[in-house]
């Protein structure tokens, strides 16, 4: 079966951690979630509130990690998608985090990210030149690694399909699903 990895952990956010891992199942494709280590990681929920300048935060779903990043042998993996919330914050100090996501970007394969999911790239090195969504507050963060920030639904650029959070779900999954199907169709087994 064509696999697709997702790399997050504690305060991912709930819905881009989950949405990405049911539509793309839905699709065909085996789904593994990685994550520092492999155990129940605690997603959160980030929220709008009128008046708030930011977003709010609050507990989400515990979800499994299938592996520890150590384990995880990219060549395995037809894509990548790279969820937002907290867990970039940190994620980004992991060597391993690190090894995989120059691996996809190397191997120009499609890579889906969104949200706070540009400031574990730019750790890797990986968005010097390149066009990304991201949440607005991050396009300081964008700029510094060398990335052209747009405020857009879904940017796609070659390999790379972006967006700025999960309101932008449905424009980021079709467009991240569209490029998959052209580079690594699901097996329908």
């Amino acid at each position: 079966m064509t696999k697709v990895l997702i790399l997050t952990g504690d305060a991912g956010e709930s819905l881009e951690v989950m949405y990405p891992y049911q539509r793309l199942k839905e699709e065909g494709y085996d789904v593994d979630i990685a994550a520092p280590k492999k155990k129940a990681i605690q997603t959160v929920v980030h929220d709008f509130v009128d008046g708030f300048d930011t977003y709010t935060e609050k507990p989400g779903y515990l979800v499994n990690a299938d592996l520890a990043f150590k384990d995880v042998k990219p060549e395995d993996y037809a894509a990548l998608v790279v969820p937002g919330g907290r867990a970039p914050e940190y994620i980004r100090n992991d060597p391993d985090f690190n090894r995989i996501v120059r691996h996809f970007f190397e191997k120009n394969t499609p890579i889906a990210e969104l949200c706070h999911a540009p400031l574990a790239l730019a750790s890797a090195g990986v968005l010097k030149g390149r066009v990304t969504a991201a949440y607005p507050a991050l396009a300081p963060d964008v700029a510094a690694a060398g990335a052209t920030f747009k405020d857009a639904a879904a940017v796609v650029d070659g390999n790379l399909v972006s967006a700025r959070a999960w309101p932008d779900h449905p424009q980021w999954m079709r467009a991240f699903i569209k490029l998959l199907r052209e580079k690594a169709p699901p097996d329908r087994n």
